[in-house]
């Protein structure tokens, strides 16, 4: 049984071996395809997605039935998990952005009374797993609206949709809205991964190096980093990171509230930035680079429970 998690950036894929992750940035030649062909096509897959939000789609519909298409023409009897809490065998608007879902859906029992905070590389899904069944049918708007969900990732959040202004040794300076500079950036200078965890493209299509970061960061202000200095591109890393944990604090603690869940798990490639913010137990610990690909993994659980 393979278990496919097939996002807007990442191709995520769980088998006995463990996890496999495939940079895939989603348009309508994706190579969803070239990618799954790596794979025994005589094999089971349970599947769950989230890449139908991609704007190369005119509506969630059309990128459901694209990704049903391209994963149906490798693996002929794969099943798609919907936000419904099961299993559907067609394109169905139920597919949309369950994979948080049937992470709950696999967690719930071992963890009843806490609550899942999984950062990937775009977004951070907070999850009390006490209240599945109000959580089934729910969709990313209705989270987006909840704080159940927020588009804050490790990797690919823009640092102009946080930051508005930043304090530098000259006083305070407006930010470019241009895709500048990137949350991989930020990351990177402050320490919390390493180049070799910056999987994603670079806003300027060139390298993760902490050099090349602090001259992404620099050009947020509209400035060349001989201009300003590398402790002024600093200070915008900081800043960004800043706002980031504090949205985030905020969201956790009022769901951890709201849903009365005393424990927290963290998951995702955000996993251990996530724990020094948050507290609670570090998934990656306990399962590894699975925790990279919780949602592959989660789809895979909950194909062989039902089998």
């Amino acid at each position: 049984m393979l278990g496919i998690d097939i996002g807007g950036a990442n191709l995520k894929v769980v088998d006995e071996g463990g996890a496999h992750i495939h940079y895939c940035p989603l348009w309508k030649e994706a190579p969803i395809r070239e990618i799954l062909k790596m794979y025994s096509a005589d094999r089971d897959a349970a599947v769950v997605m989230s890449g139908e939000l991609a704007d190369c789609f005119s509506s969630k519909y059309e990128g459901i039935g694209y990704i049903v298409s391209a994963v149906r023409d490798i693996f002929p009897k794969a099943q798609f998990y919907g936000i419904d809490g099961v299993f559907h065998q067609e394109a169905v608007p139920e597919l949309a952005a369950a994979n948080w879902l049937v992470m709950a859906d696999v967690l719930r029992g071992r963890y009843p009374d806490a609550l899942l905070v999984d950062m990937g590389s775009t977004t951070t899904d907070i999850i009390p797993l006490n209240a599945f069944g109000e959580m089934k049918g729910q969709t990313d708007y209705s989270r987006l609206g909840s704080d159940l969900l927020l588009y804050y990732g490790l990797l690919r959040t823009p640092v102009s949709s946080l930051l508005r202004e930043v304090m530098l040794d000259a006083g305070s300076v407006r930010v470019s809205s241009e895709y500048f500079a990137c949350a991989g950036d930020a990351h990177l200078v402050a320490g919390v991964i390493t180049p070799d965890e910056y999987t994603t493209a670079t806003p300027d299509n060139t390298g993760p190096s902490r050099e090349e970061c602090l001259r992404r960061l620099a050009r947020v202000v509209c400035a060349d980093l001989s201009e300003i200095g590398t402790s002024q591109a600093e200070k915008i890393a900081r800043q960004y990171i800043a706002e980031e944990t504090g949205e985030i604090s905020r969201a956790v603690r009022k769901v951890q509230s709201e849903y009365c869940c005393p424990g927290i798990l963290t998951a995702g490639i955000g996993s251990r930035f996530l724990r020094q913010l948050v507290g609670g137990e570090d998934l990656r610990v306990l399962m590894g680079d699975l925790s990279d690909a919780m949602p592959a993994w989660a789809v895979r659980e909950a194909a062989l429970r039902t089998a």
